[in-house]
């Protein structure tokens, strides 16, 4: 650990008044990216009727955005660090308002992905830092209350999406979906300005090489497993491309002391074992979020309606679980709260694969319930860990990567729900029910790893 390196400062000096103000500001930039990575799922046959554009081409108007948070998640935590998490943060704020000003009033489809593109940069810079600027308000005892919030503004966010289009479009058209952004992010950012205290930034130069090839790594490795579905061999020749720019990459960083991509984290088993164990149980979620509406509606013939009900209690029951979570994981290690989660997720899954072929409400609302509580209770003491596992003056690299494990999480299911579809014709949406539940299962044998990690590192 660099021990020479300043630190960020602490909730001294803060009153627990403006700390409340500070967390509305960070949860306000959390919602809207999360919401705006779901909300216009539902208004893209709309879109490209108005805009005169087909089916296919109007998809990238999610991708884009998907895309952008994945380019610029690492450069974001490290602008955080280098110029201050506040400015940075507040930054983010303004640009997403201002590029969701942009997508409301795009006048063609190119003009939309575009500043769909850079609606999820600016996204990226309020994921990649809300839980380093946590840590850096919050005390000790109240770090994992505060992450927990995080989490579960993203889960609900993410589930809430469908609803929350929906209701805009029924009174509304859609360019209102990016309008009712500009207003909270002027608010969060008034605030944010207000009540948050500054940092110490830690002056070091911006790693440009690093940062394009990160770009150029991740950008082939996302667009190429999206590709998996359409066209194999052009996939796989993306992947590789940015498998090797991810080995220049590394090469590349190995050489810097605080490299774009925190390498110097990833050596410390506790933080790197947390971010797989954070992959697992996001891709494990998105097999499940994704394939289980097909199951609803086509195999058992039930209305969208009915499908979105039989969806909720996951996400409710998150939320019900994650601050529970939070406040044993001030008790409790995450190795054993992780493990449990996860196991309890596995479980749920599993039940699902092998539920009834026309199961009744309840049948599906208490199996959803509990892979619900699962996640929840893994999520906020493995985001604890993570956040907490490094040293302070590396929170924005350590928040980088707690995200960009979401989103690959979220890629790697995605794809393979597609892969699934293809090559299992019989019964797809159970294999891939069936492949969470080992995604799950796995991250619960690594999560009790960690025991012997803490004690190598208390050790050390």
């Amino acid at each position: 650990m660099n021990a020479s390196a300043a630190p960020l400062p602490t909730s001294s000096g803060i009153s627990d008044a403006a700390r409340r103000w500070v967390m509305f500001a960070l949860l306000a930039g959390v919602a809207m990216a999360s919401l705006d990575s779901a909300i216009a799922n539902i208004a893209l046959p709309t879109i490209a009727r108005e805009l005169n554009s087909t089916e296919s081409a109007t998809v990238w108007v999610v991708n884009a955005f998907q895309l952008g948070t994945a380019l610029c998640l690492l450069p974001a935590a490290a602008l955080g660090e280098i110029r201050g998490l506040k400015l940075v943060y507040g930054i983010g704020l303004v640009a997403f308002g201002l590029t969701s000003l942009g997508c409301a009033l795009a006048p063609t489809l190119s003009w939309l992905v575009g500043f769909r593109l850079l609606q999820g940069a600016s996204g990226a810079l309020t994921a990649a830092l809300a839980p380093a600027i946590i840590r850096s308000i919050q005390p000790p005892a109240k770090i994992a209350s505060g992450l927990a919030m995080v989490a579960l503004t993203v889960a609900f966010c993410g589930a809430a999406g469908p609803s929350v289009a929906a209701a805009i479009l029924s009174v509304a058209q859609w360019p209102w979906l990016f309008l009712i952004n500009v207003p909270i992010c002027a608010v969060a950012a008034f605030v944010l300005v207000r009540y948050a205290p500054p940092n110490q930034p830690q002056p070091r130069r911006f790693d440009i090489g690093g940062a394009l090839l990160t770009a150029l790594a991740l950008g082939l490795l996302v667009v190429g497993v999206d590709t998996l579905g359409v066209h194999v061999q052009t996939a796989v020749f993306e992947i590789v491309g940015g498998l090797a720019a991810l080995g220049l990459l590394i090469a590349q960083q190995s050489r810097r002391t605080t490299p774009l991509v925190p390498l110097d984290l990833m050596r410390i088993p506790l933080f790197s074992l947390s971010v797989l164990t954070s992959v697992c149980s996001y891709s494990a979620q998105i097999l499940a979020y994704v394939s289980l509406p097909f199951l609803f509606q086509t195999v058992q013939h039930r209305s969208p309606v009915e499908t979105g009900l039989l969806v909720t209690p996951w996400p409710l029951l998150v939320v019900v679980a994650a601050p529970i979570a939070g406040k044993l994981a001030a008790k409790h290690p995450a190795a054993l709260l992780g493990s449990l989660g996860l196991a309890c997720l596995a479980t749920g899954l599993a039940l699902l694969a092998v539920m009834p072929a026309q199961p009744s409400f309840i049948d599906v609302a208490w199996r959803m319930a509990l892979c619900g509580i699962g996640f929840g209770f893994f999520q906020t003491p493995n985001n604890t860990t993570l956040m907490t596992a490094g040293p302070a003056n590396r929170a924005g690299a350590a928040g980088g990567m707690l995200a960009l494990a979401r989103i690959s999480g979220w890629c790697l299911g995605s794809a393979l729900v597609a892969v699934v579809f293809a090559l299992v014709p019989e019964q797809p949406t159970i294999a891939c029910l069936e492949l969470a539940c080992g995604f799950a299962a796995f991250g619960a044998i690594v999560s009790v790893s960690r025991f012997k990690a803490r004690r190598s590192g208390a050790a050390a």
